[in-house]
């Protein structure tokens, strides 16, 4: 059993192919028959010559090339003629031509990076996004179909963890800190930390209120048996809790406060720690440590997996919602982006010719080996029909304007001759 695979059920007779043999074997047969008449014909009507000549030229031309195509593809008649049927003693030559001529006119880099350079897939990627309808749904929708299919089919589990490891290792390696203090600097450098301070100051005013008896027990506890016994401590108490309420209204009315100062510089020494003192960038690391290995974020980061991957199975199972939603919208202005901005444009293209070149680089040498392995795999019968289907009505033609010229060409020499 060979590994031809479908390749062995391939149908050789395409329409027009077994008509054409039909129609050139048949004139061949006439030209035969037509030279038999004629030259029986001959010495009664001596004119007929010119008949017989272009017949048995026509006879001979029609033999010869369909010695040829027949050579092509098996042994004529059956018998083992030196140099016939080429193609399948030559199947792995032909093989290895293939994928050489492959290799080096389309899996080259340098060849690949050239011919993508025509080729502007930021454009045509931007059409297929911004178009909601149209000629590209039916692909829409089969890809998305795929997608769906593929996700599901993957191992959830397996796939789940490859995703959360992913994101936990990310975080691993992103030092935190100096991002923390550069997105606080650049907040207080575009007054963006006062909705902040604001949000401080109106929850200490709501944690004075939510924990004034335990301030005013605090208060009697710490003060001395003459405050209590002179009944002293509910004022002192009093006064202490009226001065942080009135310090908090202040604080919220006036922006340039002077303890909302001292906010902002703790707020802008604590950026620079994070951005440049050792100890503090250390510190947040182990913090971001600790919190990596608690069973909570990992709780955290499976149902986030999990909420990712129903998102995405919903939208690639209907794509008509998920282009109509928030997600389509975000869709149809990168299309939009793409197709209007040119830089964003010949980025993209740059980075798909780099990609595509790249992979020809890679995988290019693999492609051969494929090519030549599976026509190596074929097993000759079934590399001659498909040649031969794929060509035959064509090798057909041949044999008939064979045997017309073959017959042209012994009409003008019979004409030479007699002359």
């Amino acid at each position: 059993m060979t590994r031809s695979g479908p390749l062995t059920r391939f149908n050789p007779a395409q329409p027009g192919t077994a008509g054409m043999k039909v129609v050139a074997t048949g004139l061949l047969v006439a030209m035969a028959a037509l030279f038999v008449i004629t030259r029986a014909l001959e010495p009664r009507y001596p004119w007929l010559g010119y008949v017989k000549a272009f017949a048995e030229a026509a006879m001979v031309g029609g033999l010869a090339d369909w010695f040829a195509v027949t050579a092509l593809f098996r042994h004529p008649l059956g018998l083992p003629i030196p140099h016939t049927a080429i193609i399948p003693r030559n199947k792995d030559r032909i093989g290895a031509a293939l994928a050489t001529f492959i290799r080096d006119n389309f899996l080259v880099a340098r060849v690949v990076a050239r011919r993508m350079r025509g080729i502007d897939v930021a454009a045509a990627a931007g059409r297929f996004l911004s178009t909601p309808s149209g000629e590209g749904t039916r692909m829409r929708r089969g890809a998305s179909r795929l997608i769906a299919d593929m996700v599901e089919a993957l191992d959830d589990e397996r796939l789940g963890g490859i995703v959360k490891g992913a994101i936990a290792q990310r975080i691993a390696r992103t030092e935190v800190a100096p991002l923390l203090g550069a997105a606080l600097a650049s907040a207080i450098e575009d007054n963006r930390h006062v909705p902040m301070l604001e949000a401080a100051i109106r929850a200490l005013s709501r944690a004075l209120d939510a924990n004034e008896p335990l301030i005013r027990e605090m208060v009697r506890k710490r003060a001395s048996w003459v405050l209590r016994l002179a009944a002293l401590d509910d004022k002192l108490a009093d006064a202490i809790l009226d001065g942080l309420r009135k310090l908090t209204v202040e604080m919220s009315a006036d922006p340039n406060h002077p303890v909302r100062g001292k906010m902002v510089e703790a707020l802008t020494a604590l950026a620079d720690d994070l951005q440049h003192k050792p100890e503090t960038r250390a510190r947040v690391e182990g913090w971001k440590e600790e919190l990596l290995a608690n069973r909570s974020v990992a709780q955290w980061l499976d149902r986030l997996w999990q909420r990712g991957r129903a998102t995405i199975i919903a939208a690639a199972r209907d794509p008509d919602a998920a282009m109509a939603g928030r997600m389509g919208e975000v869709l149809r202005s990168a299309g939009a982006t793409l197709e209007s901005d040119p830089r964003i444009r010949a980025a993209v293209n740059q980075f798909t010719r780099r990609a595509v070149a790249g992979m020809a680089a890679s995988y290019g040498s693999s492609i051969v080996t494929l090519v030549s392995e599976t026509i190596r795999g074929w097993d000759a019968r079934t590399v001659t029909e498909r040649l031969e289907s794929a060509v035959g009505r064509d090798l057909q033609y041949i044999r008939i304007n064979g045997t017309i010229v073959g017959g042209l060409v012994g009409l003008v020499l019979h004409l030479l001759d007699t002359l």
